[in-house]
């Protein structure tokens, strides 16, 4: 299922196959500068508690566990699973990147991206694919990459990076595709909407690796289409 929040100045447009909130507005300006950490880092992506930028800048979309940012070139989808109508993942689209963002919940004390990084590798093994750790602006990421088949039929493969950022009591994984799956680039307006999301885990107690609650942002409306919302 697919909801589209429709733009004042775009048109609905038939055949899409996610959930959309527009972003088309100009994001004028540089990104917020931010103030280093107790936690030590000095940019986002960001906790509830380490940053208010959004209340003053109505590029912000609310999505209740992540607030993520719009910006111009690129589109913000919600994935929605068909069976329990709940949002499951954001989608950056861009012209030929994207990047899927999902939330979980995650102990006090112990951070969960290396056991999941564990846990995708060996599910890419499984598919017979590979997984290879690099070293990026994050820290430790996977370069993954499995065979799929094209609409006619082909025989293809679909690379992926993913990139995990341990957050208090929360893991935010993000998934970079299509070109940005293969070429790293700080300064690309993906890069920079990564950055620029916050994580709003509440103080409720929650089991580690479910995930957080995504609602539909104001104003959106079904549009048509098929998601998957398995979480790992």
């Amino acid at each position: 299922m697919i909801f589209r929040r429709r733009s004042k100045t775009t048109d609905e447009q038939s055949g899409s196959d996610a959930v959309e909130a527009s972003s088309d507005r100009d994001a004028e300006g540089t990104d917020s500068e931010q103030p280093a950490l107790s936690s030590g880092r000095t940019r986002g992506p960001w906790d509830r508690s380490e940053t208010r930028a959004d209340e003053d800048d109505p590029q912000y979309v609310d999505l209740g566990g992540l607030v993520v940012r719009g910006r111009a070139g690129l589109e913000l989808r919600l994935q929605v699973d068909e069976q329990t109508q709940t949002v499951a993942s954001v989608l950056l689209a861009g012209p030929q990147s994207g990047l899927e963002l999902r939330a979980f919940a995650a102990p006090r004390h112990d951070g969960l991206w290396d056991d999941v990084r564990t846990d995708i590798a060996a599910e890419a093994a499984n598919r017979g694919g590979t997984a290879t750790e690099l070293e990026g602006e994050w820290g430790t990421e996977l370069k993954v990459v499995v065979p799929v088949r094209t609409a006619d039929g082909r025989k293809a493969s679909q690379a992926s990076r993913i990139v995990g950022i341990d957050g208090p009591r929360w893991l935010l994984r993000g998934t970079f595709l299509g070109r940005s799956a293969t070429e790293q680039d700080p300064d690309g307006e993906l890069a920079a909407a990564f950055r620029d999301v916050i994580v709003v885990r509440g103080e409720g107690p929650m089991a580690p690796r479910a995930m957080l609650a995504l609602t539909m942002p104001s104003g959106a409306e079904i549009v048509t289409g098929d998601e998957d919302g398995a979480a790992d």
